[in-house]
């Protein structure tokens, strides 16, 4: 039997250890920057352990956001731009990882993997886009390649597609990550993140992974971030200052309420694509509420995020549970205090209480997703595909 290529031998003895140190990237549609999560496994499975070594958020410059906006959930761009984006983003992000090694005092040769999300540009669900004959997709661009080559790193991206291929939408992928690492025998706990979408996680007491609901909601801070911009130009809405200068406006939040996303039945995914300024005009012009002030369309967007996640607790899940938040929302103190009042038979606080920190939790769950790729073997969650995710990319 011819032996392996060196590529080869290097994967098999990176799958083969006992304990492999992983980085994990996440940058979210919320554009804030590169979350970059160092993280030591050990095990696979629910066996798994983890320990987060070091963590770094690097934001992004202006000029680098505006690129991708200009791309980004748009059913017409430039299609150079895509392509040179895809190139542009992997090296990128192979900059910052090697500048946070270096920061760290870390050699790439210690790292053994790099699971990388990618930039996400378009999510479409066959729900969404309704094309006959075209099923779900979705598009991270951030080539894999590029971050190897650059990092010397076995890197490891694209994990949506997998997902998709198998039956499911591509999201949310978190589910994966929430059960292996937030479970607890006899206590049913909610894993949500708020970050441009908010999605939750329900993890039953019991231990029975049938029951596990993994879902979108609505919007997280997708539209709050977007209106801050456009109406205060500010980047977000900053310990909530604007939405509790405003006042919520209750026809304005019915009508933001009104699509049938809302009505259909979980788990669903969904994004900006369908929550875009250009919903909430809509909305505006549905309850004539053109005129409310610009204070006012913010706390009502808090609002509606808030909502919507209420709603769907309220649906599907059982009272009394405890509820752990991450992402971005989980510092806006007005979405905060809304699912406090609005759910409080629940126990609310955000993932430190587990020792997971809250900005880190979707970096980490990626690294979760490419150690499960090296040496995992698939798992059947509730109504998910039985499938490991993630393609792989040699350094060399």
């Amino acid at each position: 039997m011819p032996a392996l290529n060196s590529n080869l031998q290097h994967l098999v003895q990176v799958a083969q250890k006992t304990e492999r140190i992983g980085i994990g990237l996440m940058s979210g549609t919320s554009l804030d920057g590169l979350d970059i999560a160092l993280c030591k496994f050990t095990g696979t499975g629910l066996k798994t352990k983890c320990e987060l070594l070091q963590f770094i958020t690097v934001p992004y410059q202006d000029n680098f956001k505006n690129d991708v906006r200009s791309v980004f959930s748009r059913r017409q761009v430039d299609l150079e731009k895509v392509v040179l984006l895809n190139d542009f983003i992997g090296n990128y992000h192979a900059d910052l990882i090697l500048q946070a090694l270096k920061d760290w005092n870390i050699q790439p040769t210690e790292v053994d993997f790099i699971a990388s999300h990618g930039q996400t540009i378009y999510h479409a669900p066959q729900r969404l886009h309704r094309q006959e004959g075209y099923p779900n997709a979705t598009l991270q661009i951030g080539d894999g390649d590029h971050i190897a080559v650059k990092t010397g790193i076995l890197t490891i991206s694209d994990f949506r597609q997998k997902h998709i291929a198998a039956g499911g939408e591509g999201a949310p992928l978190a589910l994966y990550g929430d059960v292996l690492l937030g479970s607890k025998a006899g206590e049913n706990r909610i894993l949500l993140n708020i970050g441009g979408i908010a999605n939750l996680t329900y993890l039953p007491g019991d231990g029975d992974l049938a029951k596990v609901l993994c879902s979108d909601i609505g919007p997280g801070n997708t539209l709050i971030d977007t209106f801050s911009r456009s109406l205060f130009n500010k980047a977000f809405d900053e310990d909530s200052a604007i939405a509790f200068s405003g006042s919520v406006d209750d026809g304005l939040l019915s009508s933001l309420l009104r699509h049938p996303f809302f009505g259909e039945d979980a788990p669903k995914t969904t994004g900006p694509e369908l929550f875009s300024e250009d919903y909430v005009r809509k909305a505006q012009e549905r309850s004539d509420t053109s005129h409310i002030s610009a204070q006012g369309i913010i706390a009502t967007l808090s609002a509606f995020t808030g909502k919507a996640i209420v709603d769907f607790v309220k649906k599907y899940l059982p009272e009394g549970v405890k509820v752990f938040v991450s992402g971005g929302g989980a510092r806006n103190p007005f979405v905060m205090q809304y699912l406090q009042t609005h759910l409080a038979q629940a126990h609310i606080a955000d993932t430190a209480e587990l020792g997971i920190n809250p900005d880190a939790k979707e970096a980490i769950l990626f690294a979760l997703l490419g150690n499960e790729a090296l040496a995992g073997e698939p798992l059947v969650i509730g109504n998910n595909p039985k499938v490991l995710m993630g393609k792989f990319s040699f350094a060399g």
